[in-house]
């Protein structure tokens, strides 16, 4: 299926298939990104911001949220 057949066929959908498809779709991006996140972490791309997160956090240049 190519992107635009993909497009068409979800402007085909009801309100309600589009609701079910929107959560779906949601879901599965937010499951890329954790599987993302849990590659870079592992490959230590996120090391310096964590270390730069640390110190600053040392250094009392955090506020709380």
């Amino acid at each position: 299926m190519t992107v635009e057949q993909l497009e068409h066929a979800v402007q085909s959908l009801s309100r309600e298939e589009l609701r079910s498809f929107s959560d779906w779709f949601e879901d599965f991006l937010a499951d890329r990104w954790d599987a993302q996140i849990e590659q870079d972490v592992a490959a230590g791309k996120l090391d310096g911001a964590a270390a730069r997160a640390d110190e600053d956090f040392e250094a009392g240049r955090c506020a709380p949220l």
